[in-house]
């Protein structure tokens, strides 16, 4: 029997994860069954939402178990392989991430479709993040030509794809992170104003850049963003509720100030998850592949080495320590 090594949650965490909250064991991986694979990982995604999952209660996924193996997402290459649609040496991105290797059948894999990329990407700008990013602006929001868009965590891997699939679809982009390194990563990546929240309260700070208001609020950190984008709608705003990742550790420390503005300027306000367009993937990968094989949508990683990074690659994106994607490179 072949075996591997995969993160275990050791115990449900409260408030911001610890160390403690996280174990990594040697797991064994099932023999190969006709019709499945076995995947060697080289590429491990962490995301916020995964922090919801470590709480048991129920939500669009399901949570972690104590006890049990993580999973999200990786790329990883076919080393062995009983299915007639898969070859050893093929590259693909599957679920069955914080491990080293996985087992499973074959419909639990996809292979990377053969685009002039690096395979990181398919975790990135052409994986969930830019799914997330593509649909949300474009589906939810309905954002179009000329709209004036807003965008909190704007240096974060699915903010970044929000801000650059906006100026390609030729909307003006407002973008708030925290720190001057990350606003002038947002304002490299075209936004036309990037607004720093640590050295500015973000509803002034989005007040100055948009006089005349905004159509488009692409949520995701809640809290005093979105208390600032209720504050500076426009008539019929369009709000494509992503994450907050500001309530991920805590309560939120915050009241609705500007709520009334939502009867009042007709604000539509939507929750989402991409895989609610998975009938429009084809749509995405034509579009976002194009772009991203030009050049017309860059990436930033922030990149860990080793199976042992990964709690704290994780842990990191509430420290606000990555600029765009966080990898871990196994």
């Amino acid at each position: 029997m072949t075996t591997t090594r995969a993160w275990h949650l050791k115990s449900r965490p409260e408030g911001l994860p610890t160390s403690d909250n996280f174990e990594l064991r040697e797991a064994s991986l099932p023999d190969l069954q006709d019709g499945w694979v076995r995947v060697e990982n080289r590429w491990l995604s962490v995301d916020p939402y995964m922090r919801g999952r470590m709480n048991d209660v129920r939500s669009y996924v399901p949570p972690f178990e104590v006890g049990a193996p993580m999973d999200g997402g990786a790329v990883g290459t076919v080393v062995e392989s009983r299915s007639p649609h898969f070859r050893e040496g093929e590259t693909v991105f599957h679920m069955a991430g914080w491990r080293e290797g996985a087992a499973g059948p074959a419909e639990k894999f996809n292979k990377v479709p053969p685009m002039p990329v690096e395979d990181f990407h398919w975790l990135g700008n052409l994986g969930l993040t830019g799914a997330t990013a593509y649909f949300g602006l474009l589906k939810v929001a309905e954002a179009k030509e000329g709209d004036v868009v807003f965008v909190s965590a704007a240096a974060g891997a699915v903010g970044s794809a929000v801000v650059q699939i906006a100026r390609a679809k030729g909307m003006t982009v407002i973008g708030a992170a925290g720190g001057e390194e990350k606003c002038a990563w947002v304002r490299e990546l075209g936004a036309h104003a990037a607004i720093d929240y640590k050295s500015v309260r973000i509803v002034k700070g989005l007040l100055d850049a948009a006089p005349d208001g905004i159509d488009v609020y692409f949520d995701n950190v809640g809290g005093d963003h979105l208390d600032a984008a209720l504050a500076a709608a426009r008539q019929n705003a369009r709000f494509a509720m992503c994450g907050m990742i500001e309530s991920y550790n805590a309560g939120p420390p915050y009241a609705f100030r500007y709520m009334m503005r939502v009867i009042a300027a007709r604000i539509m306000m939507k929750g989402f998850i991409y895989t609610d367009y998975l009938a429009s993937m084809g749509d995405f990968y034509r579009d976002m592949g194009n772009w991203v094989a030009s050049g017309q949508v860059k990436s930033r990683e922030t990149v860990r080495q080793g199976i042992e990074a990964m709690p704290e690659a994780f842990l990191d994106l509430f420290r606000g320590a990555n600029m765009g994607k966080m990898l871990v490179k196994v």
